[in-house]
């Protein structure tokens, strides 16, 4: 280990380390307080503080210090700098020694003790390095939980209540908060960061019923699972999905949809669904009374002739009844219906993604009867202009409304 060449107690000054091991040895033996501190050099005052602590009153208020070899603080773990090795790092460093002959001493990285110096030392024109202010400095820093950058900024925690009121997810927001304020850095907040700020209102300033902007709705988070395989309805396909064009992968070429029904209370309503592959752009169709053959192909007809024809190129459906009708889909608006596989919903997983979306406006177990094609309308409107993490941020509506204009 390397020390300074002249690392010597000045005459008439010793360690305070050294000092506090010898006073607190001394009364150990049976010394009274004034022969331990006549005995190592300090005032009568000091010793005392030193065993019993003190309380000081400054501008109105109370602060109150713990004995030396006491701690009013929790133990902490030893990757910490205890009261002690700050301690002994005042010592050192008023005797001249280097940073790294300081953290050798200690055992530490000379890291550690450059970083504790910068951090708790006052100005040049006070008095230095302190330790047990030191300490007590770094223990009111690491203690939790901190506020939150939500609850310390009114702004920013407007803008994500704001979002959030519109249905945006977590993710959307993160994003948004990057465009918002690019150069404010710390108003950036992290996916999960929001999720948790959603969760614990108390600590984040939101509102205590933000986990219902989610789309689960849900009241407290819970791990993911794989849900329930749906049972098969076979409605006698003629294409399966296997006979689909290969562009359709790819997603490179637009006008391939994919459809499901979102079925109400008791399977007495549904709404009918369909999700552009490329632009994701969703389309709401409205089925009056029942759900069978008939109605859907009344329903879904027109709702597609209102499409460029370039841009109804196939639709991917599950193996259901309700899909009985599909030759005269495909007779009167030229689109051909493939059909998935059956328990396969991961072949039209855009449009299963989307129906997870949907249940925050149209819960399970509820009636689907009672909105109206307006009401449809205004949810699929408000949905596709959202931007889009896969989309570049972009919009669905965007990108159709620019797809529309061409022609194929």
């Amino acid at each position: 280990m390397t020390h300074p060449a002249n690392n010597s107690t000045p005459i008439g000054a010793s360690l305070l380390s050294e000092q506090q091991d010898r006073y607190f040895l001394l009364m150990r033996r049976g010394m009274n307080n004034v022969q331990a501190c006549r005995a190592v050099g300090i005032s009568r005052k000091t010793g005392t503080r030193w065993r019993l602590g003190r309380t000081e009153h400054k501008n109105g208020h109370r602060r109150t210090y713990a004995p030396v070899g006491t701690s009013a603080i929790p133990p902490i773990s030893s990757r910490y700098l205890s009261e002690p090795e700050r301690v002994r790092i005042a010592d050192l460093r008023r005797l001249g020694w280097t940073i790294r002959a300081i953290a050798d001493d200690l055992g530490r990285a000379p890291s550690t003790v450059s970083r504790e110096l910068n951090r708790n030392s006052d100005r040049a024109d006070g008095p230095g390095y302190l330790p047990h202010h030191a300490h007590r400095r770094a223990a009111a820093r690491r203690a939790r939980p901190k506020p939150t950058k939500l609850a310390l900024d009114a702004e920013l925690r407007e803008f994500v209540a704001a979002r959030l009121a519109k249905k945006w997810s977590p993710e959307q927001i993160a994003h948004a908060l990057r465009t918002e304020f690019p150069d404010q850095p710390w108003r950036h907040l992290a996916i999960e960061t929001l999720y948790r700020a959603v969760y614990r209102p108390g600590h984040s300033g939101l509102q205590k019923n933000s986990t219902e902007a989610l789309r689960t709705g849900r009241p407290r988070r819970r791990p993911q699972h794989h849900p329930h395989r749906r049972k098969a309805r076979i409605c006698e396909p003629s294409n399966m999905i296997d006979q689909r064009p290969a562009e359709v992968d790819d997603r490179a070429v637009p006008g391939h949809w994919e459809g499901d029904l979102i079925i109400g209370r008791n399977g007495g309503s549904a709404i009918a669904t369909l999700v552009e592959r490329t632009t994701r752009f969703l389309l709401l169709v409205h089925l009056p009374g029942s759900r069978t053959a008939a109605t859907l192909r009344k329903a879904i007809v027109p709702a597609l002739q209102a499409i460029p024809a370039h841009l109804r190129r196939s639709i991917t459906w599950d193996q259901g009844g309700e899909m009985a009708l599909h030759g005269e889909i495909t007779t009167v608006t030229g689109t051909p219906v493939y059909f998935c596989h059956p328990h396969s919903p991961w072949e039209r997983g855009s449009n299963e993604n989307m129906n997870g979306v949907l249940r925050q406006y149209f819960p399970k177990s509820t009636d689907l009867a009672i909105h109206t094609p307006e009401r449809l309308t205004e949810v699929a409107n408000e949905i596709n202009e959202r931007p889009r993490k896969t989309l570049s941020w972009a919009t669905p509506a965007e990108i159709l409304a620019t797809l529309s204009s061409t022609t194929n």
